[in-house]
Parts: C-alpha cells; structure tokens; sequence
C-alpha cells in the first residue's frame, strides 16, 4: 500500500532533549561553586544541541511526500544493490537476497542458499553487450561461502566454499573480466569460479575494503594498512596468474573505515580516528590530509577541552562519497564538504543526526542524502554563504563576573577563521521519518525514487509525489479512454 508520507518531528527522547528549551529553573548552589562547570554547561552544551537542524512538516523542497513499505526479510537489511534502471537486491543478517521492481515495489525473486548473514554483495555484468541482461550477482555470507546467482532467473549458478575466513568485500576488475574477494587473504577468480591466485594469510582483521587503482592494481584496507597490490596476467611467457605485493603505506593511526575512488588521478581513505588522506592513484603519495573536522581552526587554549568533549566514535569517517570538485565524508553524527582543489573543509553539518552517519549519497543539483543509525534519512543542499555580520559576544550570568571572558574573547577569531574558512552551507531541506531503527544504506534511482534499507528488517520506497500522482492521472485517462468513457464524457 502506498501511504503519504508526513514528516512530523521525531518524538524520542533523544530528540525531545535536543531541541526542548531549558526549564527556567534557579541555579542550583552546588552550580553557583563550580562556575566553569556551569560555563560549559550555559556556552558549550547549549551550543551544541542548538547546532542539530530541525525541520517542520512544511518541506516545500522535499519531493519524497509517498512511500512504500517492503517487506521480505526478517532480520537486519544492510546492503542494497542496483541491478538495472528499475530492479535492485537487497540482502542481510538473515541470509535471504531479494530482487525487488523499484517502481511498483514488487518481490520479483527470493534467492535462499546461505546459512549465515550476508556480508558483502556486488554485481559481475556481462562484458558482451549481447548478454548484458544475464549479469551475474556475487554475495559472501559470513557461512564463509561466496555464491553467483543469475539475477533474471534467480538460479543458483555456482557456489565457494574453500574460504578460511568470512569474504568481507567483493570488488570486481570489468576490464580483466575478474573479480576478487577480501578477508584474511586476497584471493582473485575468473567468471567460471576458478581461483586464478590469491595472497597469503594478512591479518586476522582481514581486508575491510577493496578499490581498484590503475595499472592493474588494488589497494586494501588491512586494519590501520593500506597495502598496494598488483595483478599479473598471464602472458606467453607465463600461463599463470599473480598476486604481488607491491606497497604498505602506515600513514593511518587506526583503523580505515572508508575507502573509495575520487577521480582519476586520486583515491580517499577514511580511519576510525578521523583522518581523512587523499592519495595518487599511480605512486600512491599522500596529496592532502586533514583530520580536525570537528574544529577546522583549532587553537592550544581550546584544543584541549574539544579532546575531552569528542568521543572516539565521534570523529569516525563510517562512509564518503564524491564529485569532480568535492569530497563529502561522514565523520561521526557529522557530515563535512573537502574540496580537493582548496585542500580543506569548504562546509560542515556537526550535528546532522542524532546518531553516526553511516551512509552518504551526491544526488544532482547539488543535493546530499545522509542516512543514520537514529532512522533518519536526510536532505541537504550545498549553497554558496553569504556573508553575515560577525554575532556580538553574548552576556550572561558569568559575565557579570568576570568568569570565562578571557577564554570567550580567545575564541572569536577561532570563530572569525572558522566562518573565513567555509565558504558554503548545507542546509537542510527534507528530513524522510518512517524507519523505526537504524538505517543501514540507500539506493538513488533518478525515475523511481529513493530505496531504504534498514535494522527493522524493512525497505521503503520512497516516491516523489508530485509526479506518482501524474502517472495515476494518466493511467486514469488510459483506462477511461480504452473503455470508452472518455469520449462519452466528452
């Protein structure tokens, strides 16, 4: 059934207790002898949950106004893939991979064959034209197997089970008809299933994430590693394939989260820690790096109490996307703007959710959906800022007193530099409520709407009103004018 979509505010806890004013109570006396307590409890928590955006249910720039709810999975839906311009599969925690029709919202195939959750799913398309609506569908179950699937049939066309550990990423090389498989070693395979070559054992982490780089090479997240490999094709002089490692780089601090392809000539790695390195795509040298997201003008008189209100989990870069002139990074409950040209943070969103973002998406015009372990799914537009006038220091209880001055009149040109330093804002122009717990990842298709997938066990489609109630008019008139009603209305 399709239902209107209202977006009305969220009325958890969590979220009362952001946006809710203060109760004007008396100051407590324990308060009254701890004024620097009481400072950052007026300037700086005030602060921050004044920074979260809200949104009523006037969202004039929202076109997701009806959604489809989809039920075909009974535990945590973590992956959703695009098969084609209207089909996708979803997969989860509960090893089914369901292939859904992305306009009308039905459950095409339900393909069952793992025993254990999924973890990793990718597409293998056709290199000939011809069979091009015969691509094949890789999944990697925590079962420790790998299976490919024919998405049109939903038959089950081989299976893997020689792994020694869970296929933690799937990632497929178009140009030399191969695909690879990450966990605790690199393993390479061809169409047919066989195991060209494949490294030896890496980690007991695993490899978290794969990317292809020019020159026939990977690079591989290995916990806190990113490690170059190379594949070697068999030539007359060898009829063998190889796997050779070429490069470990250990800029990173901790553990790499994210890692995706900019462009051409540059790929971005995201740690756990907030480090965000922009590397060349031919000798891997690190282009940029910046990692003070949350205050992109930090100074040694503030630097300190921002350490102690950051949790490690905070400032962790769970996901990027890009486009020619940006990099847009999740990091934390945040959402940041990098332009690769200027080499640093152009816009920024602190709050953006209640929760991590572990999901972002460019759509065009300039917009960027987020996604949250809070159930909320977000809009954004990137707008150029005006230039406003700087806002007065504020007066208050302690400045009566002296208390806290100097460190207030220390952070204006913080605040001046911060202003100077990004040039644009997202503002927020949707806010999408209908999932009831986290929500893992979506899919964009630019004629069918917006696919959710969540820890509810449910997919909804989302549906841009305006014009699914053009196609109904339409449909109508069809209908009216096969029947003949039309012309004896007329």
């Amino acid at each position: 059934m399709l239902h209107k979509h209202h977006s009305a505010k969220r009325s958890s806890p969590e979220t009362e207790k952001m946006i809710r004013p203060c109760p004007s109570t008396p100051w407590p006396p324990e308060l009254l002898l701890a004024p620097y307590l009481m400072y950052r409890q007026e300037f700086g928590e005030k602060e921050e949950k004044s920074a979260f955006q809200t949104i009523g249910e006037e969202q004039s720039q929202n076109p997701y106004t009806e959604l489809l709810v989809l039920k075909g999975h009974h535990d945590i839906v973590r992956f959703l893939v695009q098969l084609d311009d209207y089909r996708f599969a979803s997969a989860g925690d509960d090893g089914i991979i369901v292939v859904w029709n992305a306009q009308t919202g039905e459950k095409l195939l339900e393909l069952s064959g793992h025993t254990q959750k999924i973890t990793a799913v990718t597409t293998f398309p056709s290199l000939k034209p011809c069979e091009e609506k015969n691509q094949l569908l890789l999944t990697a179950s925590a079962d420790r197997t790998v299976i490919v699937w024919d998405c049109d049939t939903g038959r089950q066309i081989q299976r893997v089970s020689c792994f020694q550990s869970t296929v933690k990423c799937l990632t497929v090389l178009q140009k030399l008809d191969v695909w690879l498989s990450g966990g605790n070693d690199l393993c390479v395979w061809n169409r047919k299933l066989d195991l060209l070559c494949k490294t030896g054992h890496l980690s007991d982490t695993g490899i978290s994430a794969l990317v292809e780089i020019p020159r026939n090479c990977v690079a591989a997240a290995v916990g806190k590693e990113l490690i170059i490999f190379r594949l070697v094709a068999p030539i007359e002089a060898s009829l063998e394939w190889d796997v050779i490692e070429v490069k470990r780089l250990l800029d990173h601090q901790d553990n790499i989260l994210s890692l995706v392809n900019v462009n051409d000539v540059n790929f971005v790695t995201g740690s756990h820690v907030g480090e965000l390195i922009i590397w060349d795509v031919l000798d891997w040298t690190v282009q940029a790096y910046e990692r003070n997201f949350w205050d992109p003008s930090p100074q040694p008189d503030t630097q300190q109490e921002i350490r102690l209100s950051q949790k490690p989990h905070d400032i962790s870069i769970h996901h990027f996307t890009c486009d020619e002139e940006n990099v847009f990074a999740a990091v934390g409950r945040g959402l940041y703007v990098y332009n690769l040209q200027m080499k640093h943070v152009i816009a920024y969103q602190k709050t953006a959710h209640d929760s991590n973002v572990l999901h972002i998406a460019k759509l065009p015009n300039r917009q960027l959906i987020s996604c949250s372990e809070d159930g909320s799914v977000r809009i954004w537009e990137l707008r150029e800022k005006q230039q406003l006038p700087a806002e007065p220091v504020p007066t208050g209880f302690f400045n009566m007193w002296g208390f806290g001055r100097v460190n207030k009149q220390a952070s204006q040109p913080v605040k001046k530099q911060q202003e100077s330093a990004t040039s644009c804002l997202l503002e927020l122009i949707g806010d999408l409520i209908g999932h009831s717990s986290s929500v893992e990842m979506f899919l964009y298709f630019e004629d069918h709407g917006l696919v959710t997938c969540s820890a509810d066990h449910l997919i909804i489609l989302w549906k841009n009103g305006e014009q699914e109630s053009g196609l109904r008019s339409l449909k109508l008139f069809q209908k009216l004018e096969e029947n003949g009603d039309l012309y004896l209305a007329v």
